[in-house]
């Protein structure tokens, strides 16, 4: 079922189109160690959505059939699925790179010790999330202790090479603002952030991501409960930066849930809105059957958020 909120009942957003696929944005399901503020899936502990190893097959079958680049697996935490190694593996055999966008704490949880080197044995280039340099505001965005154990996981990943100078392995940090505004110019923060961990911690990491915060799922209740929903909108329309149009992550991607249903992005996943022009849902056996995916993408308001400001993508800022 669509959401229901006021920013998807039309779109004065520009049109977009989908040029030649090269990523496959998986998300593995909405089970996840932490329940983060700023989460747009409203993942958590309790969560029982999990894709099984018959979609991932389907996924796997998809990427060599259309000579897809990358697989960019998320979640929940998508580590906590139980086919995770297999696809990994698979993919790697297959010689497609994998991303792995993971919230750190995962690596420092019980059963998962063996995280660190799998990932750098298969040279899975890490995205973590690490939404500010200080404990304080970590803690409070992402839960009691969670910087802490982050720090360890960093540490973790860097003993195994990941981070480091002259190392194949890619390790980036992902910050989100703690409320409802713009990320600051992700150079300049990327400086702050590289100087304050090397510095207090010995941490070493290759870029950082700024990623605006979408007003959908946990973050948009958030928005709403405060009472800020449509100023905040408002930022991202007044916002919007039309040299970031041609660089956003959905001309050259596709998001997959947790069933196999497929979608022009992630965001419009947890909205549950259909491809552009399609009346339902479209799965991914109907792509492999040979039913491409339409080239003109779905939009909305939310799409502000990928273009306010700086720009915002899951490669981090786009201008």
């Amino acid at each position: 079922m669509i959401e229901t909120l006021p920013y998807l009942e039309n779109s004065s957003f520009p049109d977009l189109s989908r040029r030649a696929l090269e990523t496959l944005q998986l998300n593995l399901g909405y089970l996840c160690n932490l329940s983060c503020l700023h989460c747009h899936v409203n993942a958590g502990p309790t969560r029982k959505e999990l894709m099984s190893k018959e979609t991932i097959d389907q996924v796997l079958t998809l990427a060599k059939k259309t000579g897809v680049k990358t697989l960019d697996l998320t979640g929940g935490a998508p580590e906590m699925n139980p086919h995770f190694q297999y696809l990994v593996q698979k993919a790697t055999q297959l010689k497609i790179k994998v991303i792995d966008r993971c919230n750190l704490v995962i690596l420092e949880a019980s059963g998962y010790d063996y995280l660190a080197e799998f990932l750098a044995e298969h040279k899975v280039t890490v995205v973590a999330s690490l939404p500010c340099y200080l404990a304080e505001n970590v803690d409070k965005q992402r839960g009691n202790g969670v910087f802490e154990q982050s720090l360890a996981a960093l540490t973790r990943l860097n003993a195994v090479g990941y981070g480091k100078k002259d190392s194949q392995l890619t390790l980036d940090l992902v910050f989100n603002p703690q409320g409802a505004t713009l990320p600051p110019p992700q150079k300049t923060l990327e400086a702050s952030y590289k100087t304050h961990l090397k510095h207090h911690y010995k941490i070493d990491f290759n870029h950082l991501y700024t990623i605006t915060n979408m007003p959908i799922k946990r973050f948009g209740s958030t928005l709403i409960s405060q009472g800020n929903f449509d100023e905040y909108m408002q930022l991202l329309v007044d916002s919007y930066n039309p040299e970031t149009l041609a660089q956003v992550m959905c001309i050259n991607t596709i998001s997959v849930d947790w069933q196999g249903f497929v979608y022009d992005c992630d965001f419009n996943q947890m909205l549950g809105l259909p491809l552009a022009n399609q009346p339902h849902k479209t799965h991914l056996n109907d792509l492999i059957d040979g039913h491409l995916a339409p080239t003109n993408i779905a939009t909305r308001q939310h799409c502000y958020g990928c273009t306010a400001g700086q720009g915002s993508s899951c490669g981090g800022a786009l201008s």
